[in-house]
């Protein structure tokens, strides 16, 4: 028997990622039958439910706007001076173990390294 491949990664709008949470938060159908009539995962689905909780403050997280910010910092994008983080020499760090993302500076030719906000530093250094 031969490795199923795997699907390619599909995008959605939002007004049909809403549609498909108004289907299953109605309660007539369950989140497996709304997945499956629309060949979609479960999880993609359940995923689509809890970020909609989260947009209408139902749920402590990062709303889609939060998301869509964080995600062009990571990519090493600026809002407005048309300069990249990268380019200033700013780093964005990953949200990682329930740590805060902080910027951090890092200039090689002096050998300075920030800690960053998550990990404490002495005075003086």
């Amino acid at each position: 028997m031969g490795k199923k491949k795997p699907r390619p990664r599909r995008s959605f709008t939002p007004e049909f990622k809403a549609e498909i949470v108004e289907l299953y938060r109605r309660g007539d159908r369950s989140v497996g039958q709304v997945a499956k009539d629309f060949d979609l995962t479960e999880t993609a689905v359940r995923d689509w439910g809890k970020q909609a909780q989260v947009d209408a403050g139902e749920r402590d997280g990062l709303t889609s706007s939060e998301r869509e910010e964080l995600a062009a910092l990571r990519r090493g994008r600026t809002a407005g001076c048309g300069r990249t983080w990268a380019s200033m020499g700013i780093q964005a760090s990953s949200a990682s173990a329930g740590r805060p993302a902080v910027l951090s500076v890092r200039r090689s030719r002096t050998g300075f390294r920030s800690q960053g906000l998550d990990r404490g530093f002495k005075d003086g250094e």
